[in-house]
């Protein structure tokens, strides 16, 4: 394996390991919060993104390079309200496309068409994740400080079948 695309990918582990436990933190505040709906909504995005980590993972090993397990950083563990965790959320989520798109860059600058090939499903993904994030933030913002429309709100979050994205069509 490229050791530049390698370098990237394990950059990429790393990143979605700290999404993974972003999403986590945001779950404990919620449920702390009486937000049973937005926190499993959120539980359920953690572990999506553990799966997108172990993706890589596996994908790294599985071309001959080495997977590196990162430490991460501790993330947030107060937030200001519900719509503030949504508009983290789609931050985090537009720095995890631009860190996409780099490796896509990487891997067209390295030759690696096999990698490119890889990290398309993640490309879509993140257009899936960012579209999410807009879509609730725009129902937040209909919502505003209604507590009553925030209880439905959240309400709504933990009857959806909220289902990992894609990870029957991801091959594992």
């Amino acid at each position: 394996m490229n050791n530049r695309v390698e370098e990237a990918l394990n950059d990429q582990i790393k990143k979605e390991a700290s999404s993974s436990q972003y999403y986590l933190a945001m779950a404990s505040w919620a449920e702390n919060n009486g937000l049973n709906g937005t926190a499993k909504f959120m539980y359920t995005h953690s572990d999506e993104e553990r799966f997108h980590m172990l993706k890589l993972v596996k994908f790294v090993n599985e071309r001959g390079g080495t997977a590196i397990i990162p430490s991460i950083d501790q993330p947030p563990v107060k937030f200001k309200d519900l719509k503030n965790v949504f508009e983290k959320l789609l931050e985090h989520e537009i720095g995890v496309t631009a860190s996409i798109n780099n490796l896509v860059d990487i891997c067209l600058q390295e030759k690696d068409y096999t990698t490119h090939n890889f990290v398309q499903w993640y490309v879509s993904e993140q257009l899936e994740e960012e579209a999410l994030a807009r879509t609730i933030l725009d129902k937040l913002k209909l919502i505003g400080s209604d507590n009553s429309g925030m209880y439905m709100f959240d309400r709504d979050l933990e009857n959806a079948v909220i289902q990992p994205a894609n990870q029957a069509q991801a091959g594992n």
